[in-house]
């Protein structure tokens, strides 16, 4: 039987603010386990929340650029339950007015642009770490607090291929507006993922089964691929799906069973009453969406546009942000910018996986690999010259000092390098004949001989024409 599958996604994401959601405690990732907490953090009687402005900052950046309406009255809720990692018993969020909402993404898949629906982004609180022993657990309370935003999708995806698209666009927007690091495999951006299967073009939806906690791009398009497998192959033998809540395992590449849901919990929410509404400013709100940065899709498009590039180099470009600042850096020098890109893409990344190194922790100068390239296109140098001079670039020199240390200078005299073409040429009858008999790799074993003689400072391209003109008057 043919099932239609239906995906809806939740992602939590960290904020990257200095301090807490509702406290002055330091929000730090890989801190010493229960450093990063104040009275506030860990429910002491007594204690009152303030509500963090840097985190009311980023949820509205984020909530403009996934196209959402922005409610200016924040107001907050209590989400009661009774959790270990949860210390003062209740967790403050947002659950009847979320900050953001009807909003939207676009993503790219085979078929064309799909609009994926966003139902609410809200603003809430973190949890503490559990770590699970073989007789105990342990608890760390540094996460506690820290400022989150939930972005809740609408059950509009339909494939592993859709799910993963939409998660990786949503992290390269939160990325690019600095509001997270979203680094999945440290946990400051988690993804629980809702699907479910029914018979095609049945209104009626399936059992919903949610997966929680995928912490790679890749895992979400293999845990969504297994469950719809898993679930198909249980309806096709008349079984039933259970309500239940799962996990990847990366080791199996499956998803298992972690606890049945057979009946939704009452968190008892109510509103919060130690945060009174709070109504923000317009100008304050309408000013942090004037001044939004750049946007991947704003980006990708100016590239296409202002630098002539293909719709592959751009988006090799805008898939990492550090790699994509420098290529601008190296544009206000260079003269072409697909020559730049071209340099960006293959050269300079295959140096940094070659190294094993990062940009940040590179002495390379973007005004250097700018200059390299207009040596290139100014006919300076060769290309072939110009990826020596490149390994000393990376170390931080100036490559027209580089390149006149090594005695590079690109011959383009059209006299001089006849003169060599002609001793060459002299040298090898052979590859005359084999030229005049259709053997075109003659010319290229010439041209190779005339660049050693050159000691590759020969103009590759003026080579190449002069001789063959020259083996065809012989």
């Amino acid at each position: 039987m043919k099932y239609d599958v239906v995906i809806g996604i939740e992602i939590h994401c960290e904020l990257k603010t200095k301090h807490k959601m509702f406290s002055a405690g330091p929000a730090a990732f890989g801190q010493r386990a229960n450093t990063c907490v104040n009275e506030i953090d860990l429910g002491h009687p007594g204690t009152l929340p303030s509500v963090n402005k840097q985190a009311v900052r980023y949820a509205i950046m984020a909530s403009t650029a996934l196209n959402m309406s922005i409610d200016r009255l924040v107001r907050f809720d209590r989400k009661n339950y009774y959790y270990t990692d949860l210390p003062k018993g209740f967790q403050i969020t947002q659950q009847f007015h979320p900050i953001g909402s009807n909003g939207y993404l676009d993503i790219e898949t085979e078929d064309g642009i799909k609009r994926i629906r966003i139902e609410r982004l809200h603003m809430e609180e973190d949890t503490a770490k559990q770590f699970h022993l073989d007789t105990q657990t342990l608890i760390d309370f540094n996460r506690s607090g820290t400022s989150l935003v939930e972005i809740v999708s609408l059950p509009d995806m339909s494939s592993g291929k859709e799910a993963a698209a939409y998660v990786s666009k949503l992290r390269e927007i939160l990325f690019y507006l600095g509001v997270s690091d979203v680094k999945m495999e440290e946990g400051s951006m988690r993804c629980d993922i809702n699907i479910s299967l029914k018979p095609e073009g049945s209104e009626k939806y399936g059992t919903k089964v949610e997966i929680k906690n995928l912490n790679s791009i890749s895992n979400v398009q293999k845990a969504v691929d297994f469950e719809i497998e898993r679930q198909s192959k249980i309806y096709d033998e008349n079984g039933r799906v259970a309500q239940e809540t799962r996990r990847f395992d990366e080791a199996t590449q499956t998803t298992v069973s972690m606890r049945m849901k057979e009946a939704s919990v009452d968190y008892k929410y109510f509103p919060e009453p130690n945060i009174f509404p709070i109504l923000l400013d317009s100008e304050w709100v309408k000013k942090i969406q004037e001044n939004l940065p750049e946007l991947p899709d704003q980006r990708r498009t100016r590239y296409m546009n202002e630098y002539g590039l293909g719709s592959y180099d751009a988006n090799v470009l805008i898939s990492n942000k550090e790699l994509s600042d420098f290529y601008e850096e190296v544009c206000k020098v260079a003269k072409d910018g697909k020559i730049a890109a071209n340099w960006c893409i293959s050269e300079l990344s295959g140096a940094l996986a070659k190294r094993s190194e990062t940009l940040s922790s590179m002495k390379l100068s973007a005004d250097h690999l700018g200059a390299l390239i207009n040596m290139i296109l100014d006919k300076e140098i060769s290309g072939k010259q110009a990826k020596e001079v490149f390994e000393d670039v990376l170390e931080g020199k100036d490559p027209k000092e580089v390149a006149a240390a090594k005695g590079m200078k690109q011959v383009s005299d059209t006299s001089a390098i006849l003169a060599l073409i002609n001793q060459v040429l002299d040298e090898n009858p052979q590859s005359i004949a084999d030229f005049k008999n259709g053997k075109s790799r003659a010319v290229g074993f010439l041209v190779g001989q005339v660049m050693k003689k050159s000691k590759g400072q020969a103009n590759p391209a003026m080579t190449n024409q002069l001789l063959t003109e020259e083996l065809k008057k012989r």
